[in-house]
């Protein structure tokens, strides 16, 4: 059944990210037809999946072709920086994401850096270094805590926050001697700041941008923030330090300087700006910048959204954003990660994952696929994050009491999930005033 004007949709990776979109860009009106490449077992629900490989970009072109695709979504990272916004426009078809040269403010942080410089953008400051002698007396020279980051993309590991002036000469010689590959070519050496972590998302189409939303993101594996860096363990929305003012302050002091100077380089800014904050006295300052939707602060974004989110990614791609309005829902809502045991380290593949269907019936319980393929009428777990367990709620207290009802009705002995996730939020919503 194809209707008269509806869109034929291709978007793109495989996570618990593109699952929130997959579901909410199928209840777009506006949406005829979804493919997703390659996906997984929770997108099938809301998409007809592709196996194509990302990275090929002529086999995207060709199946997009074959198709009359309108419209590519991009969710990862790396095909933004490879360029695959380029190679579709190029080949006639409409994509949501920015171009190769406005993916440096994700694929470079020494890039981003230099921007933030000369555009008096507030940020740590920081130096740039390209062998491991220098990049040592710097830190000698500050002392620690100290930051330590891959210039390049590692996948949400390629930062450490050294405590010790030690550990951050380990880490420069770990960046150095390839421990991270090509993203420790060069390295990046910043101050620590202190404050309260923001992930703030604006939706930019080259000129203008608006606000969507804030979340706060838990990046340790273990409870009360220990253990390793992961690529994200639970998050929430709205973050409590993200007021109104706080907003404004982030949206005129870094994401329109940012638009701005990419623009005045030539290579205007199209699509999700996803800003690492840190709010301190002084007011926000810049961590670094993604240049796609978080992963997974997507799923509570995509949970509180009230508007169709297809007409909105559309008007940043055709530079339409500067009357558009979105509209969220003053509900919280916050995700909990299940994760394979041993992530972020080693972890097995293939273990069974049963109770999902129970877990949904929980009121206000939504459950993202992350790494789960299905075999034979069961889901087994297929990568190190698996699931999304999110609810919305009045408050994050609710919205954390639904979630880890559902996480409860979830039988799988291979995994595990931190069971703190938006304690900070609570224990604002909990103090006597």
């Amino acid at each position: 059944m194809t209707g008269t004007n509806g869109m034929k949709i291709l978007l793109l990776g495989s996570g618990g990210r593109e699952h929130a979109l997959a579901w909410k860009i199928a209840a777009s009106p506006l949406a005829d037809k979804l493919w997703c490449a390659p996906g997984n077992a929770g997108i099938a629900q809301d998409a007809e999946l592709v196996p194509l490989d990302i990275s090929d970009h002529a086999a995207v072109i060709a199946f997009c072709k074959a198709n009359a695709v309108d419209f590519v979504v991009v969710g990862p990272e790396a095909p933004l920086v490879a360029g695959i916004v380029d190679d579709l426009e190029t080949a006639g078809i409409k994509a949501f994401g920015p171009t190769k040269a406005a993916a440096r403010l994700e694929g470079s942080k020494g890039f981003t850096k230099d921007i933030c410089r000369a555009h008096n953008i507030p940020t740590a400051a920081y130096e740039r270094f390209t062998a491991a002698a220098p990049a040592k007396d710097y830190v000698r020279g500050h002392g620690a805590p100290i930051v330590v980051k891959a210039d390049g993309l590692a996948a949400g590991k390629g930062v450490v926050v050294a405590m010790t002036i030690d550990e951050a000469l380990a880490a420069i010689d770990m960046m150095f001697d390839g421990g991270l590959g090509d993203a420790g070519a060069q390295v990046v050496i910043e101050e620590f700041l202190e404050g309260e972590e923001a992930s703030f998302f604006a939706l930019c189409d080259g000129e203008n941008a608006i606000a969507l939303a804030s979340a706060q993101d838990h990046k340790r594996a273990y409870d009360g923030d220990t253990g390793p860096n992961t690529g994200g363990m639970g998050a929430y929305s709205p973050a409590p330090v993200m007021t109104p003012d706080m907003t404004a302050r982030v949206m005129k002091e870094i994401v329109a300087p940012t638009l701005g100077a990419m623009r005045a380089m030539g290579c205007p800014y199209k699509g999700v700006l996803f800003a690492g904050l840190m709010i301190t006295t002084d007011g926000p300052k810049l961590i670094e910048y993604n240049t796609r939707f978080g992963d997974p602060e997507t799923q509570v974004l995509m949970l509180r959204l009230m508007s169709d989110v297809l007409p909105a990614l559309l008007a940043a791609r055709d530079g339409m954003l500067k009357n558009f309005d979105l509209r969220c829902y003053p509900d919280a809502a916050l995700t909990v990660v299940m994760a394979a045991k041993g992530y972020p380290g080693a972890y097995e593949k293939g273990s069974v994952i049963s109770g999902l269907e129970a877990a949904a019936q929980v009121e206000g319980v939504e459950i993202f696929h992350a790494g789960t393929k299905a075999v034979g009428g069961k889901i087994l777990a297929n990568g190190g994050r698996v699931l999304n367990v999110c609810a919305r709620g009045r408050s994050v207290a609710e919205a954390r009491k639904r979630a880890y009802e559902a996480v409860d009705r979830i039988d799988w002995p291979g995994g595990f999930c931190r069971r703190d996730i938006g304690w900070r939020a609570i224990e604002r919503e909990t103090a006597p005033e």
